[in-house]
């Protein structure tokens, strides 16, 4: 341990005049034998912030931020290690709420490490003296892969909602089970995850999204969105999608009800379409239970899915995205799309291609576990190969003319029109993309 710790944290630690610790992550990681690509030193011990700040000042860091109330400094060591000191606490929770309603400093060890969540992250690194303290058998517990609860699981969880999902984030992240008693634990508070903020939901929802890209655990991703489903969270977040839950779908195309297909759409998707494919199919359990077929289900799905990621308070940009992956998923999905009538699919959606391809695969090799290639994607790839081949233009950067071409020509208001007419010609006629055939050929009903 001693030699991946900075040099710089260890003259701080024996300048303290009493014990200072690495606890949490990067304890726990080193103890699993993981290391992260992104790390954070969260330190803590017996000293108040304003002494540790002082003493942390005197040896060259650089402050950042000093909370009295919570006891926490935020350091830089200006070698690029940020560091969160924390001094030894225990606190008192309003039922459910993520934030302590009440903080009690003390020295006592014990006490500080059962206001934390899991013994994992509970395990203590004494810096100057080069030993590991463990209050609670979380080594024994890291070894086993197990998340055991700090306290008695009803008061963990009781206590602050967010743990749940946390829970789930450290079972994908870590490749961990949970002990029956935190399982439990967990479910019985499963309402507590609604007074939490949207904001923090969705960051963890990311996370748990992107688990397997953390250490490398297989279908981590996979794993945690089964475990907010067995906790009954996830229904709680996504009531629109677990409707789907014992949903039967043809057997012809699919093994799994709709929820379980959606899961395993996740499973095999790279993490940029990851949500896109969580929610998919979320416009399903509404059409199959109103109008007993699901043929709507990729226009209702839209709608949903924005008012999903409204709720979840998700960006802006990302919400439109998504939404558009939604909405066109299904899009050929009989492969009986004309050829021309696909190439300009492909303009209009061109900077959606890429990943619509990648939601497609995946929605198709969550039907069976089939990973070969999706007739589609084999299709839509061999046409795109052909199309750059022959030099189509995809976008109108890539048109031979441009507005300032046809001005004289064409009405000002009526240029983007003519300009997208003769795109879509270009597009299925790419021998014609020339600024003198293009102007030669321009539609009559665009002329002044």
């Amino acid at each position: 341990m001693k030699r991946l710790l900075s040099d710089n944290l260890t003259v701080l630690a024996r300048a303290c005049p009493k014990p200072l610790y690495l606890v949490g992550g990067f304890v726990r990681d080193y103890l699993c034998g993981l290391r992260a690509k992104k790390f954070d030193y969260d330190i803590c011990g017996p000293m108040l912030a304003e002494e540790f700040a002082a003493i942390a000042q005197a040896n060259g860091f650089i402050q950042k931020a000093v909370y009295k109330h919570t006891g926490t400094v935020k350091l830089s060591d200006g070698a690029g290690n940020d560091y969160e000191y924390t001094c030894f606490r225990s606190d008192k929770y309003i039922r459910g709420e993520h934030t302590p309603a009440e903080i009690y400093f003390t020295e006592d060890i014990v006490l500080d490490a059962r206001r934390r969540d899991f013994t994992a992250n509970a395990v203590y690194y004494d810096v100057a003296g080069e030993r590991f303290v463990d209050p609670l058998g979380g080594i024994a517990a890291i070894k086993e892969k197990r998340l055991t609860a700090v306290d008695k699981a009803d008061k963990v969880f009781g206590e602050d909602g967010l743990r749940l999902m946390r829970l789930a984030r450290f079972c994908a992240q870590l490749g961990f089970t949970p002990d029956e008693e935190a399982f439990s634990g967990a479910k019985a508070h499963a309402e507590l995850i609604d007074d939490i903020s949207p904001e923090r939901i969705f960051s963890e929802l990311g996370q748990i999204l992107a688990a397997d890209e953390k250490y490398g655990v297989a279908d981590g991703h996979y794993l945690g969105l089964q475990v907010l489903e067995r906790i009954g969270v996830f229904e709680r977040i996504f009531p629109e999608l677990a409707k789907g839950k014992g949903l039967a779908q043809r057997a012809d195309f699919h093994r799994y009800d709709v929820l379980e297909h959606s899961f395993r759409a996740v499973k095999y998707a790279p993490p940029s379409v990851r949500l896109a494919a969580l929610l998919h199919d979320v416009g399903k359990p509404l059409c199959m239970l109103r109008d007993g077929n699901a043929h709507a289900h990729p226009v209702e799905g839209e709608t949903l899915a924005k008012e999903i990621l409204t709720r979840l308070k998700a960006p802006k940009k990302l919400t439109e995205r998504i939404c558009a992956l939604v909405r066109w998923h299904m899009y050929d999905f009989d492969c009986k799309t004309g050829e021309n009538k696909l190439k300009r699919f492909f303009v209009d959606h061109s900077e959606l291609i890429d990943e619509l391809l990648l939601l497609k695969q995946a929605d198709f090799s969550g039907c069976t576990d089939d990973l070969s290639t999706a007739p589609t994607v084999e299709k839509w790839q061999t046409l795109l190969k052909k199309m750059r081949s022959e030099g189509a233009p995809m976008s109108l950067k890539a048109l031979a003319v441009t507005g300032k071409d046809l001005l004289g020509r064409v009405p000002a208001p009526r240029i983007s029109d003519a300009l997208h007419a003769l795109l879509y010609h270009a597009v299925c006629n790419p021998q014609d993309n020339t600024k003198e055939r293009l102007l030669k050929i321009l539609p009559k009903e665009f002329l002044i």
